[in-house]
C-alpha cells in the first residue's frame, strides 16, 4: 500500500481501531463529535471542551456522549486519534510502505483542524498531568506500538539492523510533523513525508 492509498482511508481505520477510548455505536455521532471537539480546541483551548458543550453543539443528549466517554481527557484522546489513526503501520511487506503509511496518517492529520488545535492542546497537556497521560497512552502508545511492529518485520526480512534505538529511530521518523505543525516554520508536504521516509531507512539499513 502506497502513501497515496494510506491517506485516503485514515479515518475509517482510526474509528475502527479507537474502541478502548470509549464505546462507539453510531458512526455519525462520532464524526460530528470529533468535528466539534477539534474545532473547540483550535478556536478556546482544551479547557473550554465540555461534554455537556460538545452535546449542546452538535444537538445530542449528554448521555449519548457519556455512554462512549466518560471523561473529556477520553473525549479529547478518541478525537485526536480518530484523526491520527491507532495502528498507522500497515503491513506492507515491506518496511518502506510499512514507514510511508504511518507517515501517511501525520500526513493526512496535520494537514486537517488537529494542526491549528496541536499547540493550545500541547499547552494544556504541560498544565493537567492527566491529560497528557491520556494522550500518551490512548494516542502515542498505541501508534508506536504499531511502529515498533514494523520494525521488528523489517529484521525479520533482513531489511534493518538488529542494533537499533528504535525509540529514537521512532522519534526520528515521527518528531518532523509535530516539530513543524508546532512551529510553523516549514510545510508539511507529500514530499517532506517521502523524505523522512527517505532519510530514516538510510539510517536503519543493515550495512
Amino acid at each position: 500500500m502506497r502513501l497515496t492509498e494510506m491517506t485516503a482511508r485514515p479515518r475509517q481505520a482510526a474509528l475502527s481501531t479507537a474502541r478502548p477510548l470509549g464505546r462507539p455505536r453510531d458512526e455519525q455521532i462520532d464524526t460530528e463529535v470529533v468535528a466539534a471537539v477539534l474545532q473547540l480546541l483550535k478556536a478556546r483551548g482544551y479547557r473550554a471542551v465540555t461534554i455537556e458543550g460538545i452535546a449542546r453543539k452538535i444537538g445530542r443528549a449528554r448521555t449519548s456522549l457519556y455512554r462512549r466517554w466518560p471523561s473529556k481527557r477520553h473525549l479529547v484522546a478518541y478525537a485526536v486519534v480518530s484523526e491520527m489513526g491507532a495502528s498507522p503501520a500497515a503491513d506492507t511487506g515491506a518496511l518502506r510502505g510499512d514507514l510511508e503509511a504511518a507517515v501517511g496518517t501525520l500526513l493526512h492529520a496535520f494537514a486537517g483542524p488537529l494542526k491549528q488545535a496541536l499547540p493550545g492542546l500541547v499547552a494544556d497537556m504541560a498544565s493537567d498531568p492527566e491529560l497528557a497521560t491520556a494522550i500518551r497512552r490512548e494516542v502515542l502508545a498505541a501508534r508506536r506500538e504499531s511502529m515498533r511492529g514494523a520494525f521488528a518485520r523489517a529484521r525479520k526480512r533482513h531489511e534493518a539492523r538488529a542494533d537499533l534505538d528504535i525509540e529514537l529511530v521512532l522519534d526520528m521518523l515521527t518528531g518532523p510533523f509535530y516539530y513543524r505543525a508546532l512551529f510553523g516554520h516549514a510545510l508539511i508536504s507529500r514530499r517532506m513525508t517521502q523524505d523522512v521516509v527517505d532519510y530514516v531507512l538510510r539510517v536503519v539499513a543493515r550495512r
